[in-house]
Formats: C-alpha cells, structure tokens, sequence
C-alpha cells in the first residue's frame, strides 16, 4: 500500500471538506466526536471515530507530544502494533524521527501539504501516513496530491541490449490502468524478479494507431510486474482491481489501479540487456511497433527499432521471491 490520508473532520455536516477529502483520494475520515451514519451516506470510506469503523481509542490512538513522557508513551504503543496519530504542539520533525525506528504504524497530525509531505518522506521511509487537520478546500485537494504521487523510489540503471530474438506467438497480457500515464512512465516488468524493464506506457500515436496513455502493454503470462511495497506477481495473475507501481524514468513511483487485464496470443520477441556491472536483464515483449521500452532521457523506444548496442533503463535486485514478497536465498535464473 501507498501513504495514506485522513482527514480530521470537526462536524459529519461539512459535506463541502467531506466531498472534497473523498475526490482527494482519503483512506479514511477522522472524527472524534462521532457522526459516521451521517458521513456514510455521502459514499463508502472508513471512519475512525467512537462510532466508527475503526475505535478511536482502540484501533487508533492520538498522542499529543508535549514532553519526553509523551513521546516515550507513543514509543511504547507503537511497539505494541497499535496505530499511532502524533500530535506536536509545535510541529517539528524531531518526535517523528525518533519514533520512527519504534514501529510501522505511525501517522502524523499535519496542518497543510507541506508538513504533510515532510512528514511522510523523513528518513526517506516516512510516516505510514498523514492526519489532515484543516477546512481549507484547496490544501486539501494538495495534500491528496502529494500522497498520490509519494510512491516508492527505485535507483533505475542504465543497460545495453544484447539480443532481440523472435520467438513466434505466445500469451501477453496488456494492462489497462484507470490512470493516464505520461511520456516517461510505465511498469517494470521482467522475465526475473531480479531484473526488469522501464516499459513505457502507450502514450505515443503514431498513423496506425492513437495513443492509449493508460495502457502497459506489458508482456508474457510468465512475467513479474512491480506492485508496491516492493512486492511482485506474475503478469497471468494481474486482475481488476489489483494495484501495480507505475514509475517514470528517474525512479519516482506512484500507484495505478488495475481497470482490467487482457491476455491474448501475439508474436513475440526476446529481449536481453546487461547493466554496466554485469548484471543480465531479460523479457519477453510482444513484436509490435507500439510496444517500447525507455530510454535513460525518458523517451519510448520501439521494441522493433532495438538494436545491440542501444541503452535502456532497468531495476536490477539480487533474486529471490516467495509468493511475490523478498526473501534472502541463493537461486540461479536464466
């Protein structure tokens, strides 16, 4: 999962900040005199409050940070799993990073967009998540924004391709996101989990074909494609709904939800790259002047037009998955 937003809400009868806080993208609405009833029947979307989905008190705790007691008490429920919502009378960032290293699960009281993108990007891993306090429609609309773009940052290597080879038909699956993409995103996708390309989404027309900027054509069944929290799956288990990273082409991710996932049979190519340290990246891509991979400036490159020699972007770990999650093992692919 991404970071997530809630909104502290101070009555259930502000339905212009409540609207907005939904289109914004909120996980959940924070209100802690109670009032969910009234705020359930403007959409679907958890509450945390007395009367809420979550237990205001239970499931979430609010620590107000005035002294070291205070921050030693957060510390301790942190370490205890509860979900943790820290308030600074003077917001700094000093309890957040001291109380970071004691647990997952803590949220940050923020006032505007600023704080809140400081708050979820300490120590580069930041806060699990922000506590909105404002009636200000626009910060709002903001804050929503910073979250949904503070995805995960991958170090993406320059690569050499070494052989295109056609390979006659097999199964691909073509991803449809419910979010347009720009020139210079699209998904990692690879043959192993240990190596895979920057393939740029189908935001380029040409005369055949228009351009389809939600779309990752995004290759074979047997593929791993990127999901968040650095997780994998295979391209055949890819389903509506699913969520999938999608990165540009310095590295920066956001998440992109799965509209639906096509798998039909098309002629193929092999692809094989290596990195400057020697590290193999390969995948298996449909044959088709629409399909491209990203150049290190961010530009899509036809997988038709590849030659030996040309430099493409990829993310390279050490191998080893279980069931999509990392593990550390030894373990040869080819």
């Amino acid at each position: 999962m991404g970071k997530e937003l809630i909104v502290n809400i101070k009555s259930p009868d502000q339905k212009t900040v409540i609207t907005t806080a939904l289109e914004s993208g909120v996980t959940a609405l924070l209100l802690e005199k109670g009032g969910s009833k009234t705020v359930k029947k403007l959409a679907k979307i958890k509450t945390i409050a007395p009367d809420g989905d979550y237990k205001l008190g239970e499931d979430f705790v609010i620590v107000e940070i005035k002294n070291k007691a205070d921050e030693e008490e957060a510390a301790k429920l942190l370490k205890q799993g509860r979900n943790v919502i820290v308030k600074t009378t003077d917001w700094t960032i000093i309890p957040i990073e001291n109380l970071l290293a004691q647990g997952e699960n803590l949220y940050a009281w923020v006032r505007n967009s600023e704080e809140a993108k400081t708050a979820i990007t300490i120590l580069e891993k930041g806060t699990k998540g922000v506590v909105l306090d404002t009636e200000n429609i626009n910060e709002i609309k903001k804050t929503g924004e910073v979250i949904r773009l503070a995805g995960e940052k991958v170090n993406l290597k320059k690569a050499k391709i070494v052989r295109v080879k056609p390979i006659g038909m097999c199964d691909r699956v073509c991803i449809d996101t419910a979010s347009l993409m720009e020139r210079g995103e699209g998904a990692l996708v690879g043959n192993s989990s240990a190596g895979m390309f920057l393939v740029h989404a189908e935001t380029e027309s040409n005369p055949y074909v228009a351009a389809r900027p939600f779309r990752v054509n995004a290759g074979a069944v047997h593929m791993y494609v990127r999901l968040p929290g650095g997780k994998t799956k295979y391209l055949s288990e890819i389903e509506s709904g699913d969520e999938i990273m999608i990165y540009n082409y310095k590295g920066e991710g956001r998440i992109a939800y799965v509209g639906r996932a096509k798998v039909e049979r098309r002629p193929m190519l092999l692809i094989e790259a290596e990195t400057e340290d020697g590290k193999k990246v390969a995948g298996i891509l449909q044959n088709a002047e629409t399909i491209r991979l990203t150049t290190p400036e961010g530009k899509p490159i036809s997988v038709v037009e590849l030659k030996p020699g040309d430099e493409v972007l990829v993310y390279t770990e050490k191998p080893g998955r279980h069931f999509g999650m990392k593990v550390e093992e030894t373990i040869i692919e080819k």
